[in-house]
Formats: structure tokens, sequence, C-alpha cells
């Protein structure tokens, strides 16, 4: 985004206009890199997020929670700024820094305050200073580190070290350079004038009609005019803008484009944290389960061998007599083998042969018994990464906050999240809280996750249609038929439903249809499971919708 002096400045004049003269009611630090002030002004009260952070850098209204505990430079702008005086906010300079002037007033004493909130990226800084003397900051140095700048409580405040290019506050300067402008004027106005992002030099490139250059880039720069936008790319913001960009939705104000731009940014960046959060979480149930099913197998796999071990001990059994204590093994006609063959068997010269018999028939009953425990076991353990897997197909298919809330209720819900979700507002019941569509006068559902698909099946009419995805996890969908027989088109609509929210990939994804009727949920199954039959298989293509 362009938060360079050029944008700064006008967001500078918009904020002093709409903050002057208000007062700090509150102030709380979110997190590590924002605090947040709640500002009373005339108008009402407004909630101002002053942000440090890399990617979020600058000032503007947003909606804030309010942590538990307050870190210590958020106590120490409530001990200097609680209550104060809005007097100014303005740009310091032309540098990428804006100044909040503050009044307060106690009982023995008035004082003026300035707190600098530097937008300079992985720079950004916040920090409070009285007299030109910093108070405290939120990011600090100490006098062990090698820096140019000195951050700390007690150092004087210091502007950034200048860069290689002319201000263009100063007319001359600036005329001087671009007298030598040459080549990309946008390139040139970036690399030789400060304050100006890439876009912005741009901008002021493609206004240039002739003329005086000089006064062109100056009047550009300076002017109060604003057409504030927000750039948008399939659904999630790009960048805002002071002036037009086309292609870009306008705003009135900035303080307004800003807000939209951020709210946006901040919901995609929630929703796709809590979507990592949720895969690492099913990953890792996912990857324990298989090591305990491999486990499962591996004994399976030992013990399956067990039928040999009766076999040798009733050979043995059956030639007593030819054996004797202390033989190391003996070779034995097999009577089980088909085409009379021999069978090697091992024998302990510590026992005597009919210890030997009843130690292969103690092994034979214990190795039997191991695989009657182990049939459960891996039944238990595939169902459970069946599950599983599902509910991480509905994490990775969901497009929307509230999809992925649903899910990691779903997954608190079965012990597989660390911490319990935030307790959230439950909005208004609705009748069918389902993925909706409609396609030829018929209503579709779709679950959003396997609580909701069995909800879903639940609250059907025995007569309508059910779809899921055949040997893929999927959503269930259902058509609600109204006793109406169905078009291809409608079934073709809703197999490409449940294609899309499946984890399958391709244009032919095959989609088992049946009636409700037949789609039965067997007694204590994991959520989402169900038997189902006297099918069709359709197959749905996902681009179709």
């Amino acid at each position: 985004m362009p938060q360079d002096a050029f944008t700064l400045r006008l967001i500078a004049k918009e904020l002093g206009s709409m903050l002057e003269g208000g007062r700090v009611n509150r102030i709380v630090q979110p997190s590590r890199d924002e605090i947040s002030l709640l500002i009373y002004t005339g108008n009402g009260t407004v909630k101002l997020l002053l942000n440090a952070n890399a990617q979020d850098c600058g000032a503007y209204f947003a909606e804030t929670e309010t942590p538990a505990v307050a870190p210590n430079f958020c106590m120490l702008l409530r001990k200097h700024l609680q209550s104060a005086e809005i007097l100014a906010v303005s740009l310091l300079g032309f540098e990428r820094i804006l100044r909040f002037r503050f009044r307060s007033v106690s009982d023995f004493s008035a004082s003026e305050k300035d707190l600098y909130l530097e937008v300079m990226g992985k720079y950004s800084n916040l920090i409070l200073a009285e007299n030109g003397v910093i108070l405290g900051a939120l990011k600090t140095t100490t006098l062990d580190e090698h820096v140019q700048r000195m951050i700390f409580p007690g150092a004087k405040y210091a502007l950034p070290a200048p860069q290689d290019k002319v201000n263009p506050l100063e007319k001359e300067s600036l005329r001087a350079v671009l007298a030598h402008a040459e080549g990309d004027l946008g390139r040139y106005l970036f690399t030789r004038v400060s304050g100006l992002a890439p876009i912005t030099a741009e901008q002021i490139a493609a206004a240039f009609r002739g003329g005086d250059l000089t006064e062109h880039v100056y009047g550009y720069i300076f002017s109060d005019m604003v057409c504030p936008c927000v750039l948008e790319r399939d659904g999630a913001p790009v960048d805002f803008y002071a002036r037009r960009v086309e292609g870009a939705r306008a705003f009135e104000t900035l303080a307004e484009a800003q807000t939209y731009f951020y709210s946006a940014r901040r919901k995609i960046k929630q929703r796709e944290g809590l979507r990592r959060k949720l895969h690492t979480a099913l990953s890792a149930a996912i990857k324990k389960h298989e090591k305990r099913l491999a486990q499962t197998l591996e004994k399976k796999k030992e013990c399956e061998r067990c039928e040999e071990l009766r076999v040798k001990g009733e050979l043995l059994t059956a030639n007593l007599y030819a054996l004797e204590k202390g033989m190391r093994g003996t070779e034995l006609k097999n009577w089980y083998d088909e085409n009379g063959g021999t069978v090697k068997i091992a024998l302990d010269p510590s026992l005597t042969p009919a210890q030997n018999a009843q130690s292969y028939f103690k092994r034979y009953r214990k190795q039997k018994r191991t695989l009657e425990m182990l049939a459960p076991q891996e039944a238990e353990t595939r169902a459970e990464l069946e599950y599983l897997q599902s509910l991480l197909a509905a994490v990775t298919s969901a497009e929307s906050e509230e999809d992925l809330a649903f899910c990691e209720e779903e997954a608190a819900g079965a012990d597989l999240m660390r911490e319990a979700p935030k307790a959230r507002k439950k909005p208004a019941r609705q009748e069918i809280p389902f993925r909706t569509f409609e396609c030829g006068g018929f209503p579709i559902y779709a679950g959003r996750n396997n609580l909701q698909n069995d909800a879903l099946v639940r609250r059907s009419d025995p007569e309508d249609l059910w779809l899921h995805a055949q040997r893929y996890h999927s959503c269930h969908v259902v058509i609600r038929t109204n006793g109406q027989q169905v078009p291809d088109m409608v079934l073709s609509f809703a197999a490409a439903v449940c294609a899309k929210y499946s984890d399958a990939n391709g244009d032919r994804i095959p989609v088992d249809c049946t009636r409700v009727k037949f789609v039965k949920k067997p007694p204590k199954s994991k959520a989402g499971f169900v038997v189902y039959t006297d099918f069709i298989t359709l197959l749905g293509d996902p681009s179709k919708l």
C-alpha cells in the first residue's frame, strides 16, 4: 500500500479535522505492534488504531479486542495520555511520520506530549516524547546495539537518517533535480524525490501533460484533492490509494477507504490463520492415527501366521515317540500339506518333546488372542482416520470464517484442539443453516461440516435426493424435491456442488445419488458417516458453478 509521505500528509489532514479537540477515553494494546485509542469527539466515539506492524503499519479506524493484560508501553501511554486532549495531527516535515500532539492536565500541572507513528515497513515504531525527549517506545534500542539512532527513555528524539533524495518541500532543490529528468519519469521521480511510493510516482508521471514539470510535481504532491479508492482482485483487497485508480472501488474519505481495506485484510488474515491452526491440529491427529494403524498392521502381520504354530504343535504331539529331550530341531511330515511335504520345527533342547509342543500351543493361543484384540482396534483407528480426513476436507473447502468456526467447534468437540475456541455470539438460528443454492426452481443445500451433514440428512424428507462424492470426502448435498421429478440439469448442478466441496481434483468427479430414505447412519458412528444403497453415479464438474 502507498503509505508514503504523499498519502500520509492527506491522512494527517483528514485525521486532524476529525480528532482535534477530542479526548482519549481508553488505551489498549490489542497485539504486540498495535495501540488502540478510544477517542471521544464532538461527533461521537471512534477507535483509532496505531499500527507499527511491518505489513499493516498506519493510522486508521478499526474494531479491536481488549486483551486481559496491558504491556508496559500501553501502561506508559495510559499514564501520560489518559483523558488527554488531541491538539493536532500532522505530518512531520515530509517524512513518513505522523505526529499526534496531546495536552494533558492534572490537578498540579499541564503538559504537552507528542506521540510519533513512524510508518516505515519493518522499521515502523510508536514513540512517546515530551519536549523532544523520549519517554518510551514500542520498539527500543540499547547502548549495546550498533545503531545510528538511539531509541530509549531519556534519549533525544531524532529523525531517521535522511535518504539521498530531494525533499519536495524545498521547491528550488526540486526544480534543480527535475531539470535533469530523463527516461522513465515515474522511475526518475521515485529514485530522486523523497516521500513517494512507486505507484504515487507513476501517477504523477501519468498526469503530466507538458509544461513546467516542477510546478506539476509540486502541485500534485501538495494538492489537497483526494479521490480515495480500494483496488480489489478476486474479492480480496490489493491496495488503497488517495487518488483514483482505474477499476478500484471509490470511497468518500481516506478514513473509510483505509477502514475497509484493513478490516478486509484483517478478516482474511484471521480466516487463513484459523485455517492453518485447524489444518495443523488435524494433520497432527491424522499422522498420529496413521502411525497407530501402521503399528496395528505390523502386529497383525506378525500374528497372521499363528496357524503355523498350531500345526507344529499338533505335529510334535503326534510324533512324541520319535523325539528325545535335547534335540535342537526336527523335520516332520506335514499332514496338512496337500503335496505331502515336510516342515522343519525348531526345538528347545532344555525342554522335553511334550513341553516343546505345549510351547507352540501357548504361542498360538497368545497370537490368536492378539489378533482378536487387534481387529476392533484396527476398525476403530480406520474409522477415526476417515473422520479426521473428512473434517480436514471440510476445512480445506471452507470459504468463510463462519465455515471455519463451525469446523473449529466440531474439532473442539472431538478434543482435537489444545485450546477451546473463544466464545462467540451465535447468530439467530436459521431454519436451514447450510450452504444454499437454487437451480431450476429446486432448493439445494450442502452441509458445511460433518455435524451439519448429519443435521441435513435428519431434516430432509425421505423422498429428497441425497448426493455424496464417491470414494472421496465431501459435503452432503440434498435436493428438495417436494414430490416432483428432478431434471437432469438440476442433478448435474447438485453433483457440481458436491464435487466442489470435496477433496477430489478434476472435472469428472464421480458422485453417488440416492433418496434420503436409503441413507442410514449406523449407531455410535462418527459425525458425517452414513451408509447408503439404491444409488446411481453421476459425474460432477466444479467448473459449472
